[in-house]
């Protein structure tokens, strides 16, 4: 590509390579060029996308580690010292152990009379930081005399701009490595996009993220992906005319299970939003015996207490939505739903009861083998139950991972939710969306996307060929996201208002 290009806004997915991905893609694309062809393209990607950052930005700091993400530094340090900048650039590390091509970039931005020097200046006046500590190596807390660069780099008060990865942040998992690990404000990541950038604690890190494949597309194509980046075309293939002929009823039925006592709004919520998502009919069955029977804001929704007593044929054909609200009580109506229901998504207390009880796990395992399909949608703790991991942090350590065994256990689509929600299923390349942001973190913003994940997956059975499970999860997500990004993301969005950007969709 010629210039970098911002991910965000991007409509298309994306792949994803780890550490070894984007080795390989190097080991590839090194040969057929001259010597250090790489890294000088690196260094131009990353003077020209601080040149459009900060075009009137005179004075400009680089941090340069020991390794080739230091050798990005120097020759982008180049580069902005010809464009006019004053450029000051502090050089982790012994001259005569840094790689040949970092090497040669150092002796390249001396000659050209760019400021190099071995320590951070006591007074750093600069209107940009840019961050070539550590890059794809990070896999600890950083120490020494780059761990006081990077507490410096993060104090800087202007454009702070990481080269390939923030230092310290894992490129595999978004894990940031101790408590000084880079703030960007952008991040250029170079040759591949990694994992890590856009899930766990890597969005808070990586800032705006940015992309240059170096002049390498092509090779990066032959190496397998580690995972992919959905973007709106996940939702956009869904999206298909409504024929005039069709009816509610091509459109199917949706059947929400949960609104325990004082969780009346949670199975609310969920049924609201299967209608919103276009399913013909939702049933909403509350499991308390003293909750609404009517609800007045969306008198659409049949409220059902006994629809479980239908025959099996029936909630046969139906999408099955349990466990918003649930409580205990849940667990007495999952049997006859994992044993009938040929769709099911399983959120919050469904989730939980199958994690305490192995009859249930039993019954969620045999699913998949009677071709009934199920999509899980945790959240940390819930994937931690199911999982048997000791802790919310040993899933947060490995989202990817995690959610591919939790997949695997059980033969289901999971719905990691968090930063950088994580869809996997079985014998499919796991997706990290990339709609979103932490507006959605309040109460009842589970309950709708359960629901509208339900209504959207009921009515693509209209489909002449309906999508697969995971198709419709990643576009369930895409489009939950999707309504939290609009407007200030220092404030929450309430589940309701969340509804009601999602049914104004079209």
């Amino acid at each position: 590509m010629d210039c970098p290009q911002r991910i965000s806004s991007l409509s298309r997915s994306w792949p994803l390579h780890d550490t070894a991905g984007s080795r390989q893609v190097e080991a590839l694309a090194a040969p057929g060029l001259p010597p250090h062809t790489l890294m000088q393209r690196a260094g131009l990607a990353v003077a020209r996308l601080a040149l459009a950052l900060a075009p009137h930005a005179q004075r400009i700091w680089v941090a340069a580690g020991p390794g080739n993400n230091g050798g990005d530094g120097f020759e982008a340090a180049l580069h902005l010292q010809r464009a006019g900048k004053q450029v000051r650039v502090t050089a982790i590390g012994p001259p005569a152990e840094r790689p040949a091509d970092a090497a040669a970039s150092l002796a390249r931005a001396q000659a050209a009379g760019v400021t190099i020097e071995s320590v951070v200046p006591m007074v750093l006046d600069c209107e940009m930081a840019i961050d070539a500590l550590l890059g794809l190596g990070a896999t600890r807390p950083s120490a020494g005399a780059i761990d006081e660069v990077l507490c410096r780099f993060n104090a800087q008060a202007g454009q702070r701009l990481a080269v390939d990865l923030p230092s310290g942040l894992d490129a595999n998992t978004g894990v940031a490595h101790g408590d000084n690990a880079a703030r960007a404000c952008h991040t250029l990541s170079l040759l591949t996009l990694k994992p890590g950038l856009f899930t766990a604690q890597g969005r808070d890190h990586a800032g705006e993220v940015w992309f240059d494949d170096l002049g390498a597309g092509d090779v990066g194509a032959q190496v397998r992906a580690r995972a992919w980046l959905g973007g709106a075309d996940a939702a956009e293939e869904l999206r298909v005319p409504r024929r005039h002929a069709q009816h509610k009823g091509s459109f199917g039925d949706v059947v929400v299970v949960g609104g325990a006592a004082g969780m009346t709004g949670a199975v609310s919520l969920a049924g609201r939003a299967a209608l919103a998502a276009g399913a013909g009919r939702v049933y909403v069955c509350g499991l308390d015996p003293a909750g609404p029977n009517q609800d007045s804001l969306w008198p659409e929704l049949m409220l059902r207490p006994n629809f479980l007593r239908v025959p099996a044929a029936s909630l046969a054909s139906a999408t099955v939505v349990c466990g918003c609200g649930g409580g205990d009580a849940v667990r007495d109506a999952l049997p006859l739903l994992l044993a009938r229901s040929a769709r099911l998504v399983l959120d919050a207390d469904a989730l939980n009861a199958i994690a305490s009880d192995r009859t249930l796990q039993a019954l969620l395992s045999a699913r998949a083998g009677r071709g009934q399909a199920t999509v899980l949608t945790p959240h940390p703790l819930e994937a931690a139950r199911l999982a048997n991991a000791a802790n919310v942090a040993e899933i947060q350590a490995d989202r990817l991972g995690q959610a591919e065994r939790v997949s695997a256990r059980f033969g289901c689509v999971v719905l990691l939710k968090g930063s950088g929600t994580v869809i996997a299923a079985p014998q499919q390349s796991s997706t990290i969306n990339a709609s979103g942001n932490a507006r959605l973190a309040s109460a009842g913003t589970g309950d709708v996307l359960a629901g509208w994940l339900g209504g959207l997956w009921s009515a693509m059975q209209a489909r002449a060929t309906p999508p697969l499970a995971h198709r419709v999860a990643l576009a369930a997500a895409w489009l939950h996201g999707a309504a939290a990004n609009e407007g200030d993301d220092r404030s929450p969005l309430t589940a309701s208002r969340l509804l009601q950007r999602l049914a104004a969709t079209d």
